[in-house]
Formats: structure tokens, sequence, C-alpha cells
């Protein structure tokens, strides 16, 4: 077992009188595959969000390789490595790979872009992750298939020497194939070093790539077990009731009052 890169402890946000996430503990570690599963509603983006930045938490500690850190926004997050890459992907149709990777961190001058440079880093990025399915950098995202934009997002997090990735639902509404080509992808985030979150609702999908499974029922953690160590069935009933046997939430005549 790695070490944890990421820690969350304690974890509380609410939305007004909707309390959504209730003493949330998450832990992520480098060079593995964590998948985060739960129903609709379960707290899942809520999550992700409060770890990338984006919302506030109410309460609770973020440890990063060991150390407290404060994450008030985005930015703080990108420095310390965090990327989050959504189902929506967030690509401008109208740009090309390399501007899309690029976009908001453009390298060279207020009027003269270091355009070389750039497109290098966008080849070395998408070697480095094996990507053999896209042709051209220059490639206009509107052309690109859903498997190739997802590999163009995902690459786009990792070419900022990020050190967790955070996926939401990257192979939802992709075919056969494309799915074949992110999960490999995937895997290969992980091989290299980083720490890997991948949100999912497909249970094949999860048990082929993740190493840990991390269930979220409403707003708790009712388990994060080693993948080897629990079912298909026993993951979908944590899912759906908050507990399979010995795991999750305890049953309500051993529950203290």
């Amino acid at each position: 077992m790695s070490e944890p890169i990421l820690e969350v402890t304690g974890l509380n946000k609410s939305f007004g009188p909707v309390h959504v996430l209730h003493d949330v503990d998450f832990t992520v570690r480098a060079g593995e595959v964590t998948a985060l599963v739960g129903d609709n509603g379960a707290g899942k983006s809520t999550l992700v969000k409060c770890v990338a930045g984006i919302h506030p938490m109410d309460s609770g500690i973020v440890r990063f390789n060991g150390d407290p850190v404060s994450v008030h926004g985005p930015r703080d997050a990108a420095k310390l490595g965090i990327e989050v890459v959504y189902q929506d992907l967030a690509l401008a149709d109208n740009l090309d790979i390399v501007q899309n990777m690029f976009l908001g961190r453009e390298r060279g001058g207020a009027w003269l872009l270091d355009e070389a440079s750039m497109e290098q880093a966008a080849r070395d990025t998408l070697a480095s992750l094996s990507v053999r399915t896209v042709k051209s950098v220059r490639t206009p995202v509107s052309s690109l298939s859903g498997g190739q934009r997802q590999t163009v997002a995902i690459a786009k997090a990792v070419l900022w020497e990020s050190k967790v990735v955070l996926l939401d639902e990257p192979t939802a509404a992709l075919g056969v194939a494309q799915t074949r080509q992110v999960l490999d992808l995937v895997r290969r985030l992980a091989e290299q070093g980083l720490g890997v979150v991948l949100i999912s609702h497909n249970m094949a999908d999860v048990f082929e790539v993740a190493d840990r499974i991390a269930t979220l029922y409403l707003g708790r953690m009712v388990a994060e077990v080693p993948t080897r160590e629990v079912t298909h069935g026993q993951v979908v009933e944590l899912i759906t009731a908050g507990r399979s046997g010995d795991l999750g939430l305890a049953r309500p005549e051993t529950a203290t009052v």
C-alpha cells in the first residue's frame, strides 16, 4: 500500500439547510486508482468540488503529502497539483488541441506566444501517456471523437505536473473502443505515480481499473476498501443501502443511541 498523497478528514458541507456531506474521510494514494462511487445525490461531485476548492468546506482538514493545507479556490488546488477533469470536459470546440491544453496558461509574452514550445509540450504529454489516437496536436477539438476529447482533457490535467487527478465520469456516453482507450489511460496515470480518483457509475469499469473503492451513501463515507476484498454485489449494496454484511453503516439493532 502506497503512502497517502491526499487526505481529507471530517469534511462537512451544507447548502443552506441541506447537510450534503457528513464527517467524510477520504484518502488518495500515489500510484493508485481510487474509485468514488455512490448513487445520484450521494455527494460525490460535492466532495470533489470541495477538494478542488470550488466549494468552501464548512469544516474538515485537508492534508497533502502529510502536511495540513488550506484550499480556498481552484488556484490553490492547482498549485498543490490537484487537477479535475469534469464530465463536460470544459474544452473549447473552436480551438485546437494545443490551444485547449494551454488555455489560460499560455507561454510567451503579451504580444507573442511561444507556439513551438507549447506544441512540443503537448506532443510530449500525449506521448508520455502513450496516446496514439490523435494524429496532430493542431487538430480542432470540434473534429475529435468523444474518446479523443476525453484523452485531451486528461492530458491537459497531466500537463501541469499534477500529483492528483480527479476524473468525473470519464467513460460516460463513450462507445466500447473509446471506453477502452480511456480506461487504459487511467491506469497509465496511476503507473506514472499519480493519485487518481475515478467517479463512475459503471461497476465493470470500477472493478477493472480501481485499486480501492470508496462508497458514499447519503453524504456519508460508508466504506473505503481494496477492490480485491469486495464483490460487485457488496458494492451495489453499499451504494443502495449503505451497508453490506459487516461493511458500511451499523445495523439499527446494533447501533448505539
